[in-house]
């Protein structure tokens, strides 16, 4: 037999290695990274060393409009994320395209409920490798205030131990991007949730339904604040598809009218 005609034996393992390889790949593309107002720019660069590090290339910079040369500096062999890096004058533009957002907090939160990082990126991969995911982490100084959490579908929390002050920014997003790099088994993923629709189209919906709880005067001014938490909340946890969504708007249009 002719040398191209012998078939190796460790041709099956190789195909299926590429297999794993090509639908992890595929999965980590539609992960960003979504800094809101970073103040340090070394955090900046570290925070691409660490993408590049677990396989993750898109990096979102919300309130800036460039980078420093100091951020070059901690990237370290990342300049390629940075030289791609996208900028937003707001993070509901940031998110607009995107699915799911899940947002990192240190602090206790009275309206949102909080998963642990393990149990939030285990609801990460019960969504299709087609589902569009941001990462969210805040400024340094003061982490995500109460409204950029309204652009998140879950808020979860890295542990620490006890009275110690929050994560460094760029150590944050290591722990989160190597907790999701290490978790991509495939006889552990388990999809069994539907692609949800585009934040974009998440929010429009959940402002469509809080205009008409306000004309109701179900929401008001004294509990505005409360009631709109509350209801991004609640729903951003449903991740809304389109059946969701055309449920709600019936429920909500006929329903209560």
């Amino acid at each position: 037999m002719s040398p191209e005609f012998v078939v190796s034996p460790f041709l099956p393992v190789f195909y299926i290695m590429m297999r794993v390889v090509t639908e992890e790949s595929k999965a980590i593309s539609n992960f960003s990274v979504i800094l809101v107002g970073p103040q340090n720019p070394e955090n900046i660069g570290l925070v691409a060393r660490n993408m590049k590090n677990t396989g993750f290339k898109s990096l979102r910079i919300v309130k800036l409009e460039g980078l420093e040369q100091k951020s070059y500096k901690t990237a370290i062999h990342a300049h390629g994320i940075l030289d791609k890096t996208q900028f937003y004058s707001s993070l509901s533009e940031a998110t607009s395209d995107l699915d799911l957002v899940f947002a990192a907090t240190s602090k206790r939160r009275k309206n949102f409920h909080i998963l642990s990082l393990k149990d939030a990126v285990g609801k990460m991969f019960e969504f299709p490798p087609s589902t569009k995911i941001g990462l969210l982490f805040g400024n340094e100084r003061t982490g995500l205030t109460s409204d950029e959490l309204l652009s998140s579908n879950f808020r979860f929390a890295i542990p620490q131990a006890g009275r110690q002050p929050s994560y460094n920014l760029a150590s944050a997003a290591l722990l989160a991007l190597f907790y999701i790099y290490t978790y991509r088994n495939l006889e552990e993923i388990k999809i069994n949730r539907e692609r949800p629709i585009s934040r974009k189209e998440q929010e429009e919906c959940l402002q469509l339904i809080l205009d008409k709880l306000k004309k109701k005067k179900f929401i008001h001014r004294t509990n505005r604040q409360h009631m709109t938490e509350m209801i991004y909340d609640l729903f951003g946890r449903l991740a809304m598809t389109s059946k969701d969504r055309k449920l709600l708007l019936a429920l909500f249009s006929k329903g209560i009218d």
